[in-house]
């Protein structure tokens, strides 16, 4: 079993828990194309910066942009991104630190302050009370927390904050980020623990050029970075050259046109800039467009490099680089997003925009948001006329409400807002329209609802098919083949197929079905992974590269190989390490690009070697090669700096498994039980582990526990089930079965066992019921087709 990276780790035990740090809300984009001519008019003195300057430009901060670019530096100053982090002092730390305290499940922690210092007196690593000093603010609105510096070059976000909201508006006292949950010391979520660790977690999205700097020869971090703040090179790139372009021809004045440079010319690292192009009103519709298709995504994958739900597989970014060349975005998962790709967890943005029409549409962040004051409009409503004829849709004839009240509000119904880190609310940008059908058909919330809790959706679908007989509600969603393959339903497979193969529906989705489709993957959905694989969006192409695990060894290294050159790094590495285990098999022509691939993947993880995830990434990965002594180094050392951390726990245990020790298996998994954040997978695996010792008894129980912990796991209760047969306990077992199929009512392996046990019960006619619904799940399985003849034929 191997586990993936997860820089954004658990919230709760049955979630996620995301970076603990206040993520400003909104883009960054190119400088006015005015202000880079501002000391040049005329045309001569033309010039060019060359590819060495360019390569080798170094970060020079705000400062040396400041003189030529003094409109975007004025908006700049007080943004979120100017505010991300700070150097506490009387302006910037915004709490009560006068000697006010906030008591938590029994652990109190009090603010002080003396000798112009901040202080806070609260539960270490170890559960003791102790002092620690306040090395920065974080975030302004609408909360703060603080960072307090620990051993190791490690800074840690206290997770009690200061919400610094008016009185009026709830504000102006200390809250705890969990705040019905006990979080005591030597929790993952506790404030010095690793969800909470500035380095890894937050760093790279409130500063500029860092680098984080961890010395695993000294388990020590020597993180740096540019500039405190968010600044201009952190979006625009390292600006010596563009500096020393300006400076050599700053003085070159004259009269005439300006004279028209590329951005390397003038020495720019990226050019977030998209050509001219008009917003074209539409009379009929009301709905502006284009003159012309966006050319580039370059200012969009700026802003998702922070404004993402993402892993950070690579240091080197490079301003201006598609996104998948340093960071994995995070897909339609089902700890994250709603089935029809509404927000649950925290997201930031960029994975909702991506499943919008406005983004299909070339509408970019810079189009609603102010690029370099980055500040919340107060009148969102209005960003929304700026495409949006306000005399068609701001209107009761569309939004069926009183002009005023929050119904008529466009963001209220396509952009609901939900809170996270308790009190900021971020609004959902996948702009959609309200679709109360879906929570009949699915159960996703919809903004009806939202607003009218005292109505229930048959209301609102009611409601809205009155009001749009031909609306939205009438068409298919994507939303309903992701829920129907998340819960394994009869058909999943076929929409999934026909979702992943429409060029219309997001890259995002399409991606996530993909996902899906790798467990469900039969012969009429195979060609569809195979167009995948050659998708112009890379995302789509790197979850067709892991959906087809299943596939035999000769087949998928035909199949994926072409992608070890792919020009997208992370596309590159997913390969790579999808074909590690059939790396003998790869012709000799392709090995070099294949050993190029894997090292890159070796890199991405090195990238996070201050985390267990890289090292179990990396000991599945050695152990996939065949090198079992140095998966087994990996292992251990992720459990040196993460023992919480489950999958390693089990990794270890299946090793020494496949070496035929299961006895020391037993004792690695009796010890992870001991420390790790979460049982499940521990309880899952040391039943499999004592039911190989013959010890069934002692198993049961373990198998049991694992299967009430997640009921929602199909794979535990069918392990559970097939335990309990063999216990010669057929009817314990087909109410496991059976509740298991509540949850996945396609799952094949438990249809198949239902309609086995059944029939070896007598009981044929219940048998020939779950036989059916075999066949109906897997139309191309000769098994389950065989199954139910015999069944049909009285065998």
């Amino acid at each position: 079993m191997s586990y993936a990276l997860a820089p954004e780790m658990p919230r709760t035990r049955a979630g996620r828990f995301a970076i603990a740090a206040v993520l400003v809300v909104s883009g960054v984009a190119a400088f006015g194309s005015w202000v880079a001519w501002r000391a040049w008019r005329g045309g001569s003195g033309r010039a060019a910066a060359t590819a060495a300057s360019l390569a080798g430009a170094q970060y020079v901060g705000r400062a040396a942009c400041a003189d030529c670019h003094e409109t975007e530096t004025a908006l700049w100053k007080g943004s979120d991104h100017d505010l991300a982090m700070q150097v506490p002092d009387e302006k910037t730390v915004l709490g009560d630190f006068s000697g006010s305290t906030y008591e938590h499940f029994g652990v109190t922690s009090t603010f002080t302050r003396r000798d112009g210092k901040y202080f806070v007196t609260t539960d270490g690593p170890d559960g003791k009370p102790a002092e620690f000093e306040v090395a920065y603010t974080f975030g302004v609105h609408p909360l703060q927390q603080y960072l307090l510096r620990m051993p190791q070059g490690r800074l840690q976000a206290l997770n009690v904050c200061w919400d610094t909201r008016t009185r009026e508006q709830g504000g102006q006292r200390w809250f705890h980020l969990y705040p019905d949950e006990a979080i005591p010391a030597g929790d993952v979520l506790h404030w010095t623990g690793p969800a909470q660790n500035w380095n890894h977690m937050c760093a790279e999205c409130h500063s500029t050029n860092v680098h984080k700097g961890w010395i695993p020869a000294e388990s020590r971090f020597e993180t740096t970075f540019s500039e405190l703040d968010v600044s201009c090179e952190a979006c625009h790139g390292p600006a010596s050259a563009h500096v020393t372009w300006a400076r050599d021809h700053g003085a070159s004045r004259g009269s005439g046109g300006v004279p028209k440079l590329t951005a390397a010319e003038m020495g720019l690292v990226a050019d977030l800039t998209e050509p001219p192009s008009a917003w074209i009103p539409d009379p009929k519709t009301g709905i502006a467009h284009r003159e012309r298709p966006r050319q580039s995504k370059a200012e969009i994958e700026t802003c998702a490099r922070c404004h993402a739900r993402r892993a950070l597989l690579f240091e080197d970014y490079r301003a201006g680089q598609p996104l998948l060349q340093t960071h994995e975005p995070a897909l339609l998962d089902a700890l994250l997003y709603h089935a029809d790709g509404q927000q649950m967890d925290e997201d930031y943005e960029y994975g909702s925009f991506l499943q919008s029409r406005m983004y299909a549409s070339g509408v970019s962040c810079g189009d609603c948001h102010e690029v370099h004051g980055v500040r919340r409009p107060s009148d969102p409503d209005r960003v929304c006329f700026i495409c949006h004829l306000p005399a068609r849709f701001d209107s009761p004839d569309h939004h069926h409400h009183e002009n005023g009240t929050q119904g008529a509000s466009c963001v209220e119904c396509h952009m609901p807002s939900k809170n996270y880190m308790v009190v900021d609310g971020r609004r959902d940008h996948s702009f959609r329209v309200p679709r109360p059908d879906l929570t009949l058909k699915i159960g996703t919330p919809n903004a009806c609802s939202g607003c009218h809790a005292d109505k229930d959706a048959r209301w609102a679908n009611d409601a809205v098919a009155k009001w749009y007989p031909h609306g939205r509600s009438t068409t298919p969603h994507y939303g309903e083949a992701l829920q129907a393959g998340r819960r394994g339903m009869p058909g999943a497979e076929v929409s999934l197929a026909q979702l992943v193969d429409d060029p219309l529906q997001p890259a995002i989705a399409r991606a996530s079905a993909l996902e899906l489709l790798g467990d469900l993957l039969g012969p009429s959905s195979l060609a569809t992974l195979e167009r995948a694989l050659g998708d112009e969006d890379g995302l789509v192409r790197a979850a067709a590269v892991d959906a087809l695990g299943a596939l035999p060894p000769a087949v998928r290294v035909g199949l994926e190989s072409p992608l070890l050159a792919d020009p997208l790094r992370v596309v590159r590495i997913e390969t790579a390490s999808a074909l590690a285990a059939d790396a003998k098999q790869i012709p000799a022509d392709l090995r070099p690009i294949f050993d190029k691939a894997l090292a890159e993947y070796r890199a991405a993880q090195a990238t996070n070697a201050d985390r267990p995830e890289a090292h179990a990434n990396l000991g599945s990965l050695e152990l996939r090669l065949g090198n079992r002594a140095a998966a087994r180094r990996e292992y251990e050392e992720g459990l040196r700096l993460g023992p919480w951390f489950t999958g390693l726990w089990v990794n270890l245990a299946d090793l020494l498994r496949e070496e035929g020790d299961d006895a020391e298996g037993e004792r690695v998994l009796r010890r992870g039980l001991e420390v790790a954040a979460s049982k499940t997978d521990l309880h899952h695996a040391l039943g499999l582990n004592l039911a190989r010792q013959k010890r069934l008894d002692e198993a049961l129980p373990e198998l049991e526990s694992a299967t009430n912990l997640a009921p929602e796991n199909v794979r535990f209760a069918y392990v559970y089930g097939v335990a309990l047969l063999s216990s010669g306990k057929p009817r314990d077992a087909l109410a496991i079965f059976a509740r298991a199929l509540e949850h996945r009512p396609g799952d094949r392996g438990v249809l198949s066992a239902l309609a086995s046990v059944h029939r070896d019960l007598g009981e044929l006619q219940r048998a020939r019921e779950y036989a059916r619904r075999l066949v109906e799940a897997a139309p191309e399985d000769p098994e389950a087709r065989r199954l139910l003849e015999e069944l049909e034929a009285g065998r």
